[in-house]
């Protein structure tokens, strides 16, 4: 380590704040930041006027009001019947209306959806103004293979204005069979099964934020539908073991990456109508606004996004420190941050990832924690060896596990030192990292953010003398300020 004063730097989370201290000389890394757009409402609509690939939003409104005339159908749609109580999900709805469906992102992404900028209520007021009332318009919750989320946090995550509309709100249940219906069949042969609302409805329209993906490049799209709105048996090609193995399948990587496209293959069965993503910065603002056709706006804000999300890099540290971020919310979402720092650490080098694990489960499901184990009992090579044989049977959330087996490829499981202030201390012995009750034994401190600061400060001081032990040098140290949305890139033969 470097003399002179030590680094400080502020993390706040979901729920703390922390001041931490690393040692003198670490190098604080930061992704670029686009300026933030000063107008995003303005931007949102000038986006549906000017959309990329497809007819200007408006005109796409009149043509399917005009194709739901032409069935017979008389008078205001919708109008006669509706109900307008906001709380309520689809399925016992209006159906006198073309029906609309707004695929948006679940709680574990920070999609502006609501607050000062947010992309939902332009949205929505420009299909109320075309035409659409607000009880044909559903707001489908696309949580992939996350949890069912209760309709207090999905309303939490939406502008108000949206509710008093009369706007339904519904979510995806993968696990809910009758609520599913198959698209088609992958080349492969895998049948694929997705949200029956959405599949049915006259109108469907996409909306996501586009960041850096651990696996599929990047996030939006098409991953809006594949994994958001279908099931596990759907799948087998996007999180499969020999896709997820694949040396493109990582962040910012989209040509050639076999997870993307499959996710594209999943996708282009039920296409959307149209589809509005945002870029944005780590503190929230929006940055870009890209609307229109999904594989072409999708691309424009994937090109967006590279101007800005990656950190390159001149060397490889001995210790790397970061955080999980908003998506971070237990260990299998943690994997993304702590598989982004190890691009940066030189190979079995020491990382250390501090977590604000409030998920109600802050490990993750009983099957991903079955999968866990196994990896852990078997080791990393049995691991792969048993989920890429023909004999083995798809798993739920086997795609985390082996997300943790590609990063033992280059840090050892005892050079992780990971820490969630809300975990008990008794599940960590079953994780990818070392136990982190010796450096909190006699820590009795109930503010999670003196906890993470005295555990990353001690973490790193005993990574760093391991290190010095094994090199025989001072340990290079770093720090990833924007966590998993900023990733390191290095050319090949970086030190």
């Amino acid at each position: 380590m470097s003399s002179g004063e030590p680094v400080q730097v502020n993390l706040r989370l979901r729920s703390f704040a922390a001041e931490l201290t690393l040692p003198p000389g670490t190098r604080v890394l930061r992704r670029s930041e686009p300026a933030p757009l000063t107008n995003v409402e303005e931007a949102v609509r000038r986006a549906l006027a000017e959309p990329i690939g497809t007819l200007p939003f408006a005109e796409l409104c009149r043509a399917k009001l005009e194709q739901y005339a032409s069935r017979g159908h008389r008078g205001v749609p919708g109008q006669e019947g509706s109900d307008k109580a906001s709380g309520t999900r689809a399925g016992s709805r209006d159906t006198s209306g073309p029906q609309v469906v707004v695929v948006v992102s679940d709680n574990t992404r920070p999609v502006p959806y609501r607050g000062e900028g947010n992309i939902l209520w332009p949205l929505v007021s420009a299909l109320l103004e075309a035409g659409f009332p607000g009880s044909s318009i559903t707001l489908l919750v696309a949580t992939g293979m996350h949890r069912v989320l209760t309709d207090e946090e999905m309303w939490s995550m939406f502008d108000d204005r949206v509710r008093e509309a009369g706007v339904r709100v519904a979510c995806h249940d993968a696990l809910d069979r009758e609520g599913l219906v198959s698209v088609g069949k992958t080349a492969r042969g895998v049948e694929v099964f997705m949200d029956r609302r959405y599949v049915a409805a006259d109108f469907r329209i996409l909306t996501g934020l586009v960041e850096p993906h651990a696996h599929a490049g990047a996030s939006g799209g098409r991953k809006s539908l594949c994994p958001g709105l279908v099931d596990v048996r759907s799948l087998q090609e996007f999180h499969g073991a020999r896709t997820l193995a694949h040396e493109r399948a990582t962040d910012l990587i989209l040509d050639g990456n076999p997870c993307h496209e499959a996710a594209l293959d999943v996708a282009r069965m039920a296409p959307p109508d149209f589809i509005l993503n945002v870029t944005a910065r780590v503190d929230g603002q929006v940055a870009g606004v890209f609307a229109g056709d999904m594989e072409k706006a999708h691309l424009a804000a994937f090109e967006h996004l590279l101007s800005f999300a990656g950190i390159p890099l001149d060397q490889r540290y001995d210790v790397v420190v970061t955080h999980a971020g908003l998506v971070g919310i237990n260990f299998y979402q943690s994997e993304k941050a702590a598989s982004a720092a190890a691009r940066a650490a030189r190979p079995q080098g020491y990382i250390v990832v501090v977590a604000d694990t409030v998920d109600a489960n802050p490990v993750g499901t009983l099957s991903y924690r079955r999968l866990l184990s196994m990896l852990v009992e078997v080791g990393r090579e049995e691991f792969l060896r048993r989920i890429m044989a023909d004999d083995w049977e798809f798993q739920h959330d086997q795609w985390g596990v082996q997300g943790w087996s590609k990063f033992l490829a280059k840090i050892p499981r005892d050079h992780l030192f990971f820490y969630g202030p809300q975990m008990p201390l008794d599940e960590y012995p079953q994780l990818i990292c070392r136990d982190p009750r010796p450096i909190l034994e006699g820590l009795e401190v109930s503010d999670p953010g003196v906890t993470v600061a005295h555990f990353v400060s001690a973490a790193v001081a005993q990574a760093c003398r391991l290190s010095e032990a094994e090199t025989g040098r001072p340990a290079s140290v770093a720090y990833l300020a924007d966590g998993p949305y900023g990733i390191p890139l290095a050319e090949e033969g970086t030190a």
